[in-house]
This record gives structure tokens, C-alpha cells and sequence, in this order.
């Protein structure tokens, strides 16, 4: 798990015209709620915040927040984003507690896609989700799940309940039943044409 460090102030001037005045001084407004301490009001630096955010790992992590001398443990819940400036607007973390399941999402690596004798014989994959929501303890949070498609083969599908979660990690959706077993890549036979089309034109052509 990557060990992400950010450093804030507490902010008091607060409102929308507070913080348009501190985005407009470069700074980045944000809260820190959850638990039972209260929320508090911080801001970032933009810059060093943006560029911190930029790693994928920013959001599937236990961030480290450090304020007013004390560290708190978060991870994001929501982004407020610029419309069309490269600039985060606002950000909201929750805190975390070791001993409590949270709630986030995970993104997917789709792994061997180069290999893959479907897609090579002219199939089209479609990632359908590109994260997981994941429910575990903070430790156990992962910071990607892995998925092999190597084996799959054309209009076959990759479902949840085909991912190997690591230990102490489980799906929120299939928690929610077997009706949602949502599907997580799919490889299809490309419109118009059939794999086996694909293949005899490669081998006419050779």
C-alpha cells in the first residue's frame, strides 16, 4: 500500500467567497469528517496536491493527512473538479478506523491483453467497469485488483464473482445478492465479421 503523505492547514475563513479567494491565492480548500472527532476545514496547496493526486494510488489508499501537528488517517470521498482548467476545486476525505470496514472503490488492471488469442484473431474487448467497490478493513484495503484475461475467449465474460479478491476483501455489489453479479470484461466478436472470419483472412493473406 502506498504511503502518501499530504500536508494541510486548518482554514477559518470559510464560505464560497473564501474559497474563491484562496483558490484564486493557489490554495485548495477541503474537509476532514467521519468518526467521532468533528469535521474540520483545511486547505492544500493546489500544485502540490495536484500533482500528488495524479497517482492512481491517491485514490485507493489510507492517506496520511498532516494538520495542525496531528496526522489524521483518510481516504477520498469526493472530487470537485474545474470544468475545463486543470484544477481541483474542493476535496472531502473520511476519516478511517482500523478496527471498522470502509467502503471505497479500487480500480481494475486488466492484465495479458497482449496475449490474449481472441483479441489477437480480431475480437473487441470491452471493459465494462474500470473499479470495484470493495468492502474491508483499512489494512486489507488493496490498492488494485488484478484481472487476468489471458484465457478468455470471445463473447465470454469475466464476472465478480470470477475475481480473485484478496484476503479480507469482498465485493459490495455481490454482497448485495446473485443478481448482482455484474459483468467486468467481456471479449466480442467484432460486427459484421466472425473471429473465424478474422482468422481465414489472416491466413489467405500469409
Amino acid at each position: 500500500m502506498s504511503n502518501i503523505i499530504l500536508d494541510a492547514e486548518l482554514r477559518t475563513d470559510l464560505g464560497k467567497g473564501a474559497s474563491r479567494r484562496l483558490r484564486h491565492a493557489n490554495q485548495m480548500p477541503a474537509i476532514i469528517y467521519g468518526g467521532e472527532a468533528a469535521p474540520i476545514s483545511i486547505m492544500f496547496a493546489h500544485n502540490k496536491f495536484f500533482k500528488a493526486q495524479e497517482e492512481e494510488a491517491f485514490y485507493s489508499s489510507i492517506l496520511t493527512i498532516k494538520v495542525d501537528g496531528k496526522e489524521e488517517k483518510v481516504i477520498v470521498k469526493a472530487m470537485q473538479r474545474h470544468s475545463h482548467k486543470p484544477q481541483v476545486n474542493h476535496a472531502d476525505f473520511l476519516r478511517v478506523d482500523e478496527t471498522h470496514a470502509i467502503h471505497t472503490l479500487v480500480p481494475v488492471h486488466f492484465l495479458n491483453e497482449d496475449t490474449n488469442a481472441a483479441l489477437k484473431a480480431g475480437g473487441v474487448i470491452s471493459h465494462n467497469m474500470t473499479t470495484v467497490e470493495v468492502a474491508c478493513l483499512p489494512a486489507n484495503l488493496p490498492e488494485f485488483i488484478e484481472v487476468d484475461v489471458a484465457a478468455l475467449e470471445v463473447d465470454h465474460t469475466i464476472h465478480l464473482s470470477d475475481l480473485v479478491l484478496p484476503e479480507g476483501v469482498t465485493s459490495v455489489e455481490l454482497a448485495k445478492g446473485a443478481d448482482h453479479d455484474q459483468a467486468v470484461v467481456t471479449i466480442h466478436t467484432p460486427k459484421g465479421a466472425s473471429v473465424s472470419d478474422e482468422e481465414a483472412s489472416e491466413e489467405a493473406a500469409e
